[in-house]
């Protein structure tokens, strides 16, 4: 890969490299949830216009979930005018499979309405978890529900603020893994195979004083930091650590937490976890390390809201580098040294006809910026400087343009509610 230049980046090289050995995209930001594709020979610019449209269907419903891809299919969820569903399409053409109802559609918010979360697929399962906090089990074949679970009556789950449940649930191993965000389950795990408790983290809003008790809207990601096999997760009071085995809470940092809504998914890399969130909050780097309870978290630097806040959207670590969009409300692309800060380019772009956050994929040495507004833009991921390659608009875009892409088998989807589409992105 480009740009391999210290151990750091050649171990991040080494990770995409396996990732290389899935044809899938089995859920939230991919393989790892990191949101980095191991696709190759991609458009290294598109032709004005973008590019080449394959084909697109329509019936997905409203909503924001992004694609799980495995097999011959494509799993996402929507609002279906008589409730939320899970929908599973041919991976050829987009076409409707099944669909599964698997609660009430949202109504409150006509603006924003339907689910935020993306399905996990796990050989022959796909799960989900709906606005209303559903945690859900389906057949990948048939749609059939095998097992179900509620986050707000078995937990007594709830949100840190009124944009509702929004998490893509964690496989792992023999576990589901989700978050209610109440005192007595912070995170739980039960039994992929039926649904049973195996533990719950207990005890978890009291890590400070900044932000709102409950779940936010980030996804958990797996961490081996400190030698401590552990899901990290950002929720209502902030970032923390928990252990895998057991679900003991080995550690919090409370300081990049604010009271609205914290959002996007950390980085883990080895020992180090990096989290972001907006409304006027910042960014941190904390190292774990062994301690006498286990893993303690030290601050290795914290940035302020003007120099990087993602409000979401999420960012992306390519080798010492991460990448991603800057500001509340905001996308503005920047590049940032992943273990010192330091700013190399950007925070201050705002690319032309773009406006809002940007949700970001990388794929074949370019970030895809997805915007608020339905443009989308093809950027080098280097850090010699900004470098603009493409630039297109997805059309009928008339509600927020949320949705993270996905690129895979030299293809580019984007989800635009009711609407699926397919480029193709070969070279």
């Amino acid at each position: 890969m480009k740009y391999c230049l210290s151990a750091l980046t050649v171990a991040s090289c080494l990770i995409l490299s396996a990732a290389g050995t899935s044809s899938d995209w089995p859920g939230w930001r991919g393989l790892h949830r990191d949101g980095a594709s191991s696709e190759t020979g991609l458009l290294k610019a598109w032709p004005e216009g973008g590019p080449p449209l394959l084909w697109q269907v329509h019936g997905l419903g409203a909503g924001f979930s992004s694609l799980a891809i495995s097999g011959d299919r494509i799993y996402t969820m929507g609002d279906r005018g008589d409730g939320q569903y899970v929908l599973a399409l041919n991976r050829a053409d987009g076409k409707t499979v099944w669909a599964t109802r698997i609660g009430a559609a949202w109504t409150e918010d006509d603006n924003a309405p339907g689910p935020r979360g993306t399905p996990t697929v796990d050989g022959d399962s796909v799960y989900a978890i709906g606005t209303e906090g559903e945690v859900v089990a389906l057949n990948a074949g048939t749609g059939e529900i095998r097992w179900q679970r509620s986050m707000v009556r078995d937990y007594n789950g709830k949100m840190m603020s009124d944009w509702k449940f929004s998490e893509s649930p964690l496989v792992d191993g023999d576990k589901v893994v989700f978050t209610p965000g109440s005192f007595g389950a912070l995170l739980a795990a039960v039994d992929k195979r039926t649904g049973k408790d195996i533990w719950r983290a207990e005890g978890g809003w009291r890590v400070g004083s900044a932000g709102s008790n409950g779940a936010g809207y980030s996804s958990i990601v797996v961490s081996e930091g400190a030698g401590v096999r552990q899901y990290v997760q950002l929720a209502g009071r902030g970032l923390f650590g928990i252990r895998a085995s057991d679900g003991k809470i080995l550690w919090s940092y409370n300081r990049v937490a604010n009271d609205v809504a914290n959002i996007p998914t950390p980085v883990v890399h080895g020992d180090y976890v990096f989290a972001s969130t907006g409304y006027g909050a910042g960014s941190v780097l904390v190292k774990l390390e062994p301690a006498a309870d286990g893993v303690a978290a030290k601050e290795v630097y914290f940035l302020d809201a003007r120099t990087f806040q993602n409000h979401h959207g999420g960012f992306i670590l390519l080798g010492d580098y991460l990448y991603g969009g800057q500001g509340h409300n905001n996308g503005f692309p920047i590049c940032l040294e992943f273990l010192r800060g330091k700013v190399k380019w950007g925070g201050n772009i705002r690319p032309e006809g773009s406006s809002g956050s940007a949700a970001v994929a990388y794929a074949d040495g370019h970030l895809y910026f997805r915007y608020q507004n339905g443009v989308v833009k093809l950027i080098e991921a280097s850090p010699g400087g900004y470098k603009e390659t493409g630039s297109f608009r997805i059309p009928d875009v008339h509600k927020p343009s949320w949705s993270h892409p996905v690129v895979l088998d030299g293809k580019l989807y984007l989800r635009e509610q009711d609407t699926l589409y397919c480029y193709n992105v070969r070279g």
